[in-house]
């Protein structure tokens, strides 16, 4: 499945990332099975695109997965990132000045995202913040981790977040992360025994996980204020494979 153009314009483009498609290589993605070759087909302005000069992108991308091994992933026009098994909303810069304003605007949480998650277990709350630091656990690559005595590089992390709905033995919510740390709302919720459903990483088998076949995370909404005084509102619906998945759960209730 590839991903689906929400907008295209001259700084910018917005897409809707599928489930199951790594935004860079790494690890054991190859640079022609993720995101960024995809968009640099596309959009082959962008391979000059990045927090490197011109010239030591080029030289990133000559190397190909070479340079994802060695830890120098080629990112063009990437600002942000969403888990391979994460859909939704993801902009992306097609020149560097674009990439600077969009890249700040992250950085100093200008940018509102809302997220749609399942997660185990039934939460009372109407509505909540999640204020634990996150950092990677001490001795794995992947993993992070809440808890400061076995992470390391910890920083703060924030995340609000509201009921929608809720079944037997899952919550659905809405999630508005205040900060941007890898995997944040995963361990967030996990740090509240409410794991995502489907999180092979963090969560459980229970909620028929098995069926869903990835991560019931999804990136609603990105929205923010590009210079120039325009606000930009981008939204993608959930996926079918979400939607059915409720649907199974509200059959079962």
């Amino acid at each position: 499945m590839e991903p689906v153009i929400i907008y295209e314009g001259e700084n910018f483009v917005v897409i809707n990332k599928p489930a199951g498609l790594a935004v860079h290589a790494g690890g054991s993605i190859k640079t022609e099975e993720a995101l960024t070759a995809w968009l640099v087909a596309r959009f082959p302005e962008i391979k000059n695109v990045g927090d490197l000069p011109a010239e030591a992108l080029l030289v990133r991308r000559s190397l190909g997965e070479a340079g994802a091994k060695a830890g120098e992933p080629y990112r063009p026009g990437i600002v942000h990132r969403l888990d391979k098994e994460t859909s939704g909303v993801m902009v992306i810069a097609r020149n560097q000045e674009s990439f600077e304003i969009l890249k700040q605007l992250f950085k100093t949480r200008q940018v509102e995202k809302k997220y749609i998650a399942l997660v185990h277990g039934v939460i009372t709350e109407k509505s909540g913040v999640i204020n634990l630091p996150v950092g990677a656990l001490k001795g794995n690559g992947v993993k992070r981790t809440t808890r400061e005595k076995y992470g390391r590089e910890m920083k703060d992390a924030v995340t609000e977040f509201q009921v929608l709905e809720r079944f037997s033995n899952a919550t659905l919510v809405e999630v508005m992360p205040k900060t941007g740390r890898m995997h944040q709302i995963r361990v967030h919720f996990a740090a509240l025994h409410h794991p995502v459903v489907g999180d092979r990483l963090y969560g459980k088998k229970e909620v028929k996980s098995g069926e869903l076949g990835r991560q019931f995370l999804h990136a609603g909404s990105l929205s923010f204020s590009y210079p120039g005084g325009r606000r930009f509102v981008f939204e993608a619906s959930l996926p079918e494979d979400l939607k059915s998945f409720l649907a199974s759960l509200r059959k079962d209730r």
